[in-house]
C-alpha cells in the first residue's frame, strides 16, 4: 500500500561539540504531544553530537516501518518530519526505476531517498506542505527546509556552534537556557503587522525558517548557511489578457487534480464546508471521487448574522454528501488563557477561537479536513483589494503634497479606530511603483503604548517596505505580499495551531505548488479583484459548476462578535483586568483611550484583543522585554 506520512511534531540539537546536556529535548519533544499523540521517538548520534525528536500522529501508515526518526536503507542519514507530500508516489517511481529499494511505504522514505539522489535539490521536486530536518552522518551536515506557502511551522536557534530547532516554540522552551528576552523589533512588528513576519521571532534571538527556504547546518565548521530554493513566477506576458473560458478550464483541471491527492487517507476524511466559494469548490471537486463525502459545518448557537447553515446545506444537497451540521458551545473568556499557550509566538485574530472550536468539534467525527485557506490570497478575495483598488483611483491621484497633508491630519487628529484611518495615514507612500504603507497601531499609538522603553523606536514601516515585492500592478504587489506574509504568519499559523491543538490535520488544497504557479503566472489581477467584484476568475467555476442559487457575493469570513461582547459582560471584564494589571507592558493611559474609544462604538475591539492577547501570551512563557 502506498502511504503518505502524518502530521508531527519535530524537534532537534546539533552541535560541533559533544552534547553536554539533551534532557531538554525529550521534556520538549513531548510538549508537542498534541502534535503526535499516537508515538515518539528519539535518535542520537554515536558521537553524541546530534539528536532529534519526533511526535507522531498517525494518518496513514500505522506500522512500524514509519515509525520517526527514521534512517534511510544505507544508515546514512536520519529525518524527522512534519507534513505530507502529495506526489511522493511519483517521486518513488523515478527512484525505483534509478535503482532505490525502499524498505517501507511511506512518503517519509522517499524525502530520504530523494535527498541521496538529489542532494538539497530535492525540494525541487516534493509537492506538499512539509517541515523537515535530514542528519547526513556522512557529510555531517544538517539540512531542514519549509515548504512553499509556509503551511508547516520551523523555529530554529544558533549559538555557540549550536542549532536547536522545533516545530513550535514551547518545544524550545523546555530548555533552561532558552532565552525569554522579547524582542522589540518583532513586538513593533507584531502591533503593527498583527504577526511577527517572516524570518523574525517574537524572543530575541530565535529564529523562524521562511517559506521556500532551506538551511545547512555543517558541524565541521559551525557555519549555517540559509537561502530559498522557490519563488511564486512573474505573470507571463501572454497570460495579460487571456480570455477566461481557457483558464477556467484549466483551474478546474488543477483543482480537481489536487483535491483528489488531498484525499488520501486510511482514517475518515471530512470537508470544512463554510457554504462560501472556495470550501464549495473543494467540496465540489471532492464529490468527484469519493461517494460517501463527509462535509462539516459548525453553528454558533445565538449569533445568526454568523450562521452559515443554510448556504453549506445548499452546497451538501447539490453535491449529496453526508453533512452534518454540529452546534458549538459558546465561548467562554477561560478559552483565551489556553488559545495565548498554544499560539506560541501570539497573532491578532480573534478568529483563532472559532478556528479552535471547529477544530475541536470536527476531530470527533475525523482525524483529516479539507479546507479552503489559501483561495483569498491567491484569487483575490479580500475585501482589503477592493479597498486598495478605490484608494489608488481616487485619493491616490491627488497631489502628493495633498496626500501628505491629508496623512499628517490623519494622525494627528483622527483617533484610533475610526473606519478608513488607515488608508488615510498610507498616502504618502508610492501607489505606482510600490505599496501604501498601512499599520494596525500606526508608530504614534505603538510609541503611546510601550512609552516605557526608552530605548526602542518604531521599525515596523520600513522593515515592511523591504517586503513589498515587485510586480504588475498594485493589487499585483498586495496579493503577492499577503501570499508571502500575511498567509503563512497569519492565517496558516492560525489554522495549524488550532488544529494541532486537537490533533487534526487540515489540508489546504489551494495551496498545491500548481494552482499556486497558476495562479501568479497565469492569472491577470481584472481576472481577480476590481472596484467592483472580487475572486472573478473563481466565481466563473462556480458558475460553471455549483449550483445556481448560490449567492456568490457573499463574503462572510470566518469571525467572532467581539465589539459587542467588549460592550459589558465577562469578556469586557477580563479584558479590563488583564490590561489594568500593575505586571501589564502596555501604557495604563493608552489601554484606557483604547477601552474610551470601544465604548464610543469605534473599531477596537481586535486592538484590545492584541494586547490582551499578548499580555497572557507574555505571562504564560514568562517572557520579558
Amino acid at each position: 500500500m502506498d502511504r503518505l506520512n502524518k502530521m508531527c511534531g519535530i524537534i532537534g540539537i546539533a552541535s560541533t561539540e559533544y552534547i553536554q546536556d539533551r534532557d531538554w529535548l525529550l521534556k520538549g519533544r513531548d510538549f508537542l504531544f498534541h502534535r503526535g499523540p499516537d508515538d515518539a521517538g528519539i535518535w542520537c548520534s554515536k558521537d553524541d553530537k546530534v539528536a532529534l525528536g519526533h511526535r507522531r500522529l498517525s494518518i496513514i501508515d500505522l506500522s512500524e516501518a514509519a515509525h520517526q526518526p527514521m534512517k534511510d536503507i544505507t544508515e546514512r542519514c536520519v529525518i524527522v518530519f512534519n507534513g505530507e507530500i502529495y506526489n511522493f508516489k511519483e517521486i518513488r517511481k523515478k527512484l525505483e526505476h534509478e535503482g532505490y529499494n525502499f524498505f517501507s511505504n511511506s512518503d517519509t522514505e522517499v524525502i530520504l531517498g530523494a535527498y541521496l539522489r538529489w542532494g538539497t535539490d530535492c525540494l525541487s521536486y516534493l509537492n506538499g506542505m512539509f517541515a523537515f530536518a535530514i542528519f547526513d552522518i556522512k557529510e555531517k551536515k544538517l539540512f531542514m527546509a519549509r515548504d512553499r506557502s509556509g503551511e508547516k511551522p520551523l523555529f530554529y536557534l544558533v549559538k555557540n556552534n549550536t542549532i536547536k530547532f522545533a516545530s513550535e516554540l514551547k518545544g524550545l522552551m523546555a530548555d533552561p537556557a532558552f532565552p525569554r528576552k522579547i524582542d522589540p523589533m518583532a513586538l513593533d512588528c507584531y502591533l503593527s503587522f498583527r504577526y511577527v513576519p517572516h524570518h523574525l521571532c517574537i524572543l530575541e534571538g530565535v529564529r523562524k525558517l521562511p517559506p521556500a527556504h532551506a538551511l545547512v547546518f555543517d558541524l565541521n565548521t559551525g557555519k549555517i548557511k540559509i537561502w530559498q530554493y522557490w519563488d511564486i513566477p512573474k505573470l507571463d506576458e501572454r497570460y495579460k489578457k487571456a480570455e477566461p473560458e481557457v483558464l477556467v478550464e484549466e483551474m478546474e483541471f488543477l483543482l480537481e487534480k489536487a483535491v483528489k491527492a488531498q484525499l488520501v487517507a486510511d482514517v475518515p476524511v471530512g470537508i470544512l464546508l463554510s457554504g462560501g466559494i472556495d470550501s464549495s469548490l473543494v467540496t465540489a471537486m471532492a464529490a468527484r471521487h469519493v461517494t460517501d463525502l463527509k462535509t462539516f459545518t459548525v453553528r454558533f448557537p445565538g449569533y445568526g448574522e454568523y450562521d452559515e447553515t443554510p448556504h453549506a446545506n445548499l452546497i451538501a444537497d447539490y453535491f449529496g454528501t453526508q453533512h452534518t451540521t454540529i452546534d458549538a458551545e459558546e465561548y467562554t473568556v477561560e478559552l483565551l488563557p489556553e488559545m495565548a499557550k498554544q499560539f506560541d509566538e501570539p497573532i491578532v485574530d480573534s478568529s483563532m477561537i472559532p478556528t479552535y472550536m471547529v477544530s475541536y468539534l470536527v476531530r470527533k467525527y475525523c482525524k483529516v479536513a479539507l479546507g479552503g485557506d489559501g483561495g483569498d490570497e491567491l484569487f483575490g478575495g479580500y475585501k482589503s483589494y477592493t479597498q486598495l483598488l478605490w484608494v489608488e483611483n481616487t485619493l491616490g491621484r491627488l497631489p502628493y503634497p495633498i496626500r501628505i497633508g491629508i496623512e499628517y491630519g490623519c494622525k494627528k487628529f483622527m483617533p484610533v479606530g475610526i473606519k478608513g484611518r488607515k488608508w488615510l495615514i498610507s498616502l504618502g507612500g508610492d501607489f505606482k511603483n510600490s505599496l501604501p504603507i498601512t499599520s494596525y497601531f500606526d508608530a504614534s499609538t505603538r510609541k503611546a503604548l510601550l512609552s516605557h522603553i526608552t530605548s526602542w523606536e518604531p521599525v515596523a514601516e520600513k522593515i515592511k517596505k523591504k517586503f513589498i515585492p515587485q510586480g504588475e500592478d498594485i493589487l499585483d504587489r498586495m496579493t503577492r505580499m499577503d501570499f508571502k506574509l500575511h498567509l503563512p504568519d497569519d492565517i496558516l499559523v492560525k489554522v495549524d495551531r488550532c488544529s494541532m491543538m486537537n490533533s487534526l490535520e487540515v489540508r489546504s488544497p489551494f495551496l498545491d505548488k500548481d494552482i499556486i504557479e497558476f495562479a501568479f503566472k497565469k492569472v491577470p489581477s481584472p481576472l481577480k479583484t476590481t472596484l467592483k467584484n472580487r475572486k472573478i476568475l473563481l466565481k466563473f467555476l462556480c458558475k460553471k459548476i455549483l449550483p445556481k442559487e448560490m449567492d456568490l457575493k457573499r463574503k462572510q469570513g470566518f469571525s467572532i462578535p467581539l465589539s459587542t461582547w467588549l460592550k459589558k459582560g465577562p469578556y469586557r471584564d477580563f479584558f479590563f483586568e488583564v490590561l489594568t494589571d500593575s505586571e501589564c507592558i502596555f501604557n495604563k493611559k493608552m489601554v484606557k483611550k483604547l477601552f474610551h474609544a470601544q465604548d464610543m462604538g469605534l473599531n477596537v475591539s481586535e486592538r484590545l484583543f492584541a494586547i490582551v492577547l499578548f499580555e497572557l501570551w507574555r505571562k504564560e512563557y514568562k517572557t520579558y522585554l
